[in-house]
């Protein structure tokens, strides 16, 4: 079994920033790709950034230049840092990994921009 913990959702206002922190641990033997998706009310989840193993990263255009996303493979935890944050990122964002093919997800976690 595969568990993924996020951390660091909250409030902000129009403009914040939020840093949030999704930590696998398990049988997370062969961890691969990890990555960020988001669901707001009403729609279907979407992609919002992943990250290779080794580094390589994928934005969605909708996020490109506000948020970053890196991880530390000695702590098996992926961050995603956001920056000039909009109402419209209000959502769930939810940890995803692959880990030998097999995709695992978080509980998620809220994200309120107000405006």
């Amino acid at each position: 079994q595969v568990q993924l913990v996020e951390s660091g959702g909250g409030l902000v206002q129009d403009g914040g920033s939020l840093r949030l922190s999704c930590a696998a641990s398990g049988s997370i033997f062969g961890l691969n790709a990890m990555g960020w998706y988001r669901q707001a009310p009403g729609k279907q989840r979407e992609l919002v950034a992943l990250i290779s193993r080794g580094g390589s990263t994928d934005y969605a255009d909708s996020v490109k230049g506000r948020f970053t996303i890196s991880r530390d493979n000695a702590k098996n935890t992926v961050y995603l840092q956001m920056n000039s944050l909009k109402p419209e990122d209000t959502a769930v964002y939810y940890c995803n990994a692959d880990v030998i093919g097999m995709e695992y997800w978080g509980r998620g976690t809220l994200v309120t921009v107000s405006s």
